[in-house]
Formats: structure tokens, C-alpha cells, sequence
């Protein structure tokens, strides 16, 4: 079967069961982590775009000293939008700039990096979880129209004309 609008083809008819038991193996799928998926993305894309700024330009003292707090208020906003589990993972990998000093460019660098890196992981994650399910919701309505037709029937009409005292085959209205 080719679906015209993603262009991909699935060989085979597997089992609607086991592509939906796929899918809810996870306890929790990666897309009920995500409270807030618009603010998640919002976030990670102005994340994104700091990172490019900071690597075009040297920054000074008072906009290293911005930068730090910037980034310590994207994760607390992130952090309200995610799921305890990756509110916990998020602060397990994003370890904040000492209070005292001011964070150096490369230190900015790094950290903006490695929350970049950590968005798009979420975002491919939820993707693919998508990705699962919609397969599943495919296959299960492809099993779903198999089984509406009675039996015998299969959609399609036997060639040859049918005789005068021969009933014809094919759906009737």
C-alpha cells in the first residue's frame, strides 16, 4: 500500500494487535512527557537560535552574565511543560553556571549545545512515537475495511460473463 501523502510503502499486512502493543509497551510514551509541546518547541527553537548568536559574535561580561540568566529561565520555562521523569533528566544534564562568576563563552557555548542537543532528541523522540502510533491507527483501519467485507468477497469481480440463469458477481446496490 502507497499513501500519496508520505510516500511510503508498507509491505505485508501486519497485525494492527501487535503494532498497537508496540506502541503501548512504553508506559508512558514519550508524547504524554510533553505537558506543553507548543511552549517545548517555542523554547527550543529561541535555544537554538541564541546558540547561533553566540557562536558569531564575542560576547562580553554583561552579555555573558545575560546569556547565564537566559538560559537558567529557558529551563526552568522547559521544566514546566515536561513530565516529572524528564524534569529530572533535564536537571540530571543541564548543570547550572556557579553564581559568582561569570560563564565563559566556550562555557556558554557547551551549555546551550548540550540543551540544543537535548531538544532535538526530545523532538525526534516524540516523532518517532508519532511516527509508531499512526502506523498502528494505519494498520488497524486497514484490518478494520478487511473485515467489513462478507465473506467471499473480496472486492474484486470474477472476469467472464455470467449466464442467463446464472446470477452475476459483484456488489449490488
Amino acid at each position: 500500500m502507497v499513501s500519496s501523502n508520505d510516500d511510503i510503502e508498507v509491505i505485508g499486512s501486519p497485525d494492527a494487535r501487535l503494532l498497537a502493543a508496540a506502541v503501548d509497551d512504553d508506559e508512558t510514551s514519550v508524547t504524554d512527557l510533553v505537558a506543553q509541546p507548543a511552549k517545548v518547541m517555542r523554547i527550543g527553537t529561541m535555544i537554538k537560535q541564541l546558540l547561533e548568536e553566540v557562536k558569531a559574535a564575542p560576547l562580553d561580561d554583561a552579555s555573558r552574565t545575560r546569556l547565564r540568566e537566559i538560559h537558567r529561565t529557558s529551563i526552568a520555562e522547559l521544566q514546566d511543560g515536561l513530565a516529572p521523569e524528564l524534569r529530572e533528566e533535564l536537571d540530571r544534564l543541564a548543570l547550572p553556571f556557579g553564581e559568582d562568576a561569570v560563564p565563559s563563552d566556550a562555557e556558554l557555548r557547551i551549555a546551550q549545545a548540550q540543551l540544543v542537543g537535548w531538544l532535538e532528541g526530545l523532538f525526534h523522540g516524540i516523532q518517532t512515537a508519532l511516527f509508531a502510533q499512526q502506523m498502528a491507527a494505519r494498520a488497524q483501519l486497514e484490518q478494520m475495511r478487511q473485515g467489513s467485507l462478507p465473506p467471499g468477497i473480496t472486492g474484486q469481480q470474477n472476469p467472464g460473463p455470467s449466464g442467463p440463469g446464472q446470477p452475476g458477481t459483484g456488489q449490488y446496490l
